[in-house]
């Protein structure tokens, strides 16, 4: 048995079907056929049920599905944590985050990180925090950056990241004449929610005492299109502030405080305690806390 063939079954169990199987990996279906029947030689049980119109896993199959993973996530690692071996950052550095986090967060981030080390190669894998601590345990990426707070003791848990929870309105809402507005005022306004995620719980949670008054007119799946509703009149939202700045300078957009509310959301960068990391997630870590560490210097100036 070898790492090909382990892709191969793998890819078989997610499709249901050995030719949409073989289109991924691009091998026949035949050559894919032999590669299962070499396994489950191998291991003398049968791993695929193939007696339907569906190819499904049989419960033999489903405990090696998850070795196989596991099997590949270590060769993974091997393999970066040999190719950078050494002061100089290489190879591939796997990081989880969402997609907020992606578009309002990391960008700059990167642009240093690869100005100082271009040699490294970037691959990030978008998703919610629950899905993202899932592949840190599994070893599929080095680091994950997730909302706060995480209850998982086998990983290292450092703050990054702190921001408001403000509403935004448009900027010819009534509400836009106020700097801090009580909930009271909020649920009188059409809602857009996110349709899923960290604000989304926090408005649930919020808006529960007032659900009879609520007015929600959509639910959308990304914050662009909350950030272009809002700033079309269709609604008000709350949203991290920094993610909305563009949208606040050109005018489209006014975010204003909770009055007695203090909402915020945390992030923070994640990795496993027991797993050594590769010289390229080191530096990412390194650079992330010289980060934070100005940013709340800044934050002290500003305030004293």
């Amino acid at each position: 048995m070898d790492f090909d063939q382990l892709r191969t079954f793998l890819e078989v169990a997610k499709q249901g079907s050995f030719s949409r199987a073989g289109q991924k990996v691009f091998r026949s279906q035949s050559a894919v056929s032999a590669q299962i029947r070499q396994i489950e030689s191998e291991y003398g049980e049968r791993l695929l049920d193939r007696s339907g119109k569906t190819v499904r896993l049989t419960p033999a199959g489903e405990v090696f599905r998850e070795y196989a993973q596991r099997m590949l996530s270590l060769r993974d690692e091997s393999l970066r944590a040999v190719a950078d071996h050494g002061n100089d950052p290489r190879g591939v550095l796997a990081l989880g985050a969402n997609e907020a986090t992606c578009l309002y967060v990391l960008p700059n981030v990167f642009a240093e990180y690869l100005r100082l080390y271009p040699s490294v190669q970037v691959s990030i894998y978008r998703n919610f925090s629950h899905k993202i601590l899932e592949r840190l345990d599994s070893g599929a990426i080095d680091v994950g950056i997730v909302t706060l707070p995480v209850k998982m003791p086998m990983l290292k848990v450092r703050t990054i990241f702190r921001d408001r929870l403000v509403l935004m309105v448009s900027a010819d809402n009534p509400l836009a004449q106020h700097d801090k507005v009580p909930i009271s005022m909020v649920v009188e306004q059409p809602l857009i929610l996110p349709r899923t995620g960290f604000t989304r719980r926090i408005m649930d949670k919020l808006f529960r005492p007032y659900r009879d008054k609520l007015q929600v007119r959509m639910e959308l799946p990304s914050i662009g299109m909350i950030k272009s509703f809002v700033a079309a009149g269709l609604g008000v939202s709350l949203i991290s502030e920094s993610f909305a700045r563009d949208e606040v300078q050109s005018g489209k957009v006014k975010l204003i405080a909770l009055k007695d509310n203090e909402l915020s959301r945390e992030l923070g960068l994640a990795y496993r305690r027991n797993r050594s990391l590769p010289r390229a997630a080191e530096v990412f870590i390194e650079l992330l806390q010289r980060r934070t560490a100005q940013s709340g210097q800044k934050t002290a100036t500003r305030t004293s």
